[in-house]
């Protein structure tokens, strides 16, 4: 089959599309023949050898993927050859074949396709995980801090607040990607190359700060996030774009707001926490991407051919995206 590659980490140059064994499905497992995936920034961290892949999964990039079943484990009753699937996975979606965890398997409906679909998984999954499992839950009314509002998580993040009866701010690099954010639902935008968000949120919430924030920077915002944490705010971190080293007395600011910091990560968590996620995102948001006029859509920036790989690592690297980047076999 054909795949994603590279031989040694490097910049995004490095990447090719070349040969790889077809996966063999296993027990509990579903083979999927894939029509569209997209890139993460963990594929273009272990691409630069900063991620090591999690034990017992591919090395080949991707971590979700829409196409068509095409084999099912012996314990498999939940798939049939010819369903139409989106699949959070470990590794392995950047390629014509890919296997799943059954119970990581979500059926793509059918206003979405292929394209939108493989934009679901990840970011949409990740969104959830951070907002109801890590920081538990949102409530009518409660505020949110997005950083990173036009990303794919953001994006998603932004629609699942507003689903909640929520309410949400976002930080972003352009004016574009702020007003996709506001046409999604997010009540404010700041542009953090111009704009100080601390004093943004303490003007849009009255000085009272944000009840959660979702943050993906982490080192260079740290001082900013606890200025903008309410008392007994959750400040939920999930990326370090922005560092590992923190300066200043910031364990000192969340004891006198008795804030809460909850570090997180998807990929390497075990299958029954996958998959009981998958569960409950299928129960309460799946139905929100049905219709003509759905609640919640996947907001794709891109979809390009999977020869044009290197291309677009590149455009991520660069945070040129606004929403997420697709990739068609």
């Amino acid at each position: 089959m054909r795949a994603v590659l590279f031989d040694a980490p490097g910049s995004p140059s490095v990447l090719y599309v070349g040969e790889a064994d077809t996966p063999t499905v296993g027990e509990n497992e579903v083979l999927i023949r894939v029509a569209a995936t997209a890139i993460n920034r963990a594929d273009t961290l272990q691409r630069k050898g900063l991620y090591p892949v999690p034990q017992g999964e591919s090395s080949i990039l991707g971590l979700e993927a829409a196409g068509e079943v095409v084999g099912v484990g012996a314990a498999v009753t939940q798939w049939k050859a010819g369903d139409r699937v989106m699949a959070l996975l470990g590794g392995g979606g950047n390629a014509e074949y890919a296997v799943a965890d059954a119970g990581h398997v979500l059926p793509v409906p059918a206003s979405l396709d292929m394209a939108a679909a493989a934009a679901v998984p990840e970011v949409w999954l990740t969104a959830f995980q951070l907002l109801h499992l890590v920081a538990g839950g949102v409530k009518p009314g409660q505020s949110v801090l997005v950083h990173a509002g036009g990303s794919g998580v953001g994006t998603a993040a932004v629609q699942l607040v507003k689903l909640a009866g929520g309410r949400s701010m976002v930080t972003a690099g352009s004016q574009q990607k702020i007003d996709t954010a506001l046409s999604l639902g997010a009540e404010r935008g700041v542009n953090y190359k111009t704009e100080d968000f601390a004093a943004a949120v303490a003007e849009w919430t009255g000085g009272k700060g944000v009840d959660i924030i979702l943050d993906c920077v982490g080192g260079s915002y740290a001082m900013k996030n606890v200025a903008s944490l309410a008392i007994d705010g959750r400040w939920v971190l999930y990326g370090l774009m922005g560092g590992a080293e923190v300066d200043g007395p910031v364990l000192g600011g969340l004891l006198r707001k008795r804030g809460s910091l909850l570090a997180t990560t998807l990929r390497s968590r075990s299958r029954e926490y996958k998959a009981e996620l998958v569960k409950r995102f299928r129960e309460e948001c799946l139905e929100g991407f049905k219709g003509k006029e759905p609640l919640l859509k996947p907001i794709v920036d891109s979809v390009m051919e999977v020869s044009e790989i290197a291309a677009a690592h590149q455009k991520m690297e660069e945070n040129k995206n606004n929403g997420k980047i697709v990739l068609t076999f």
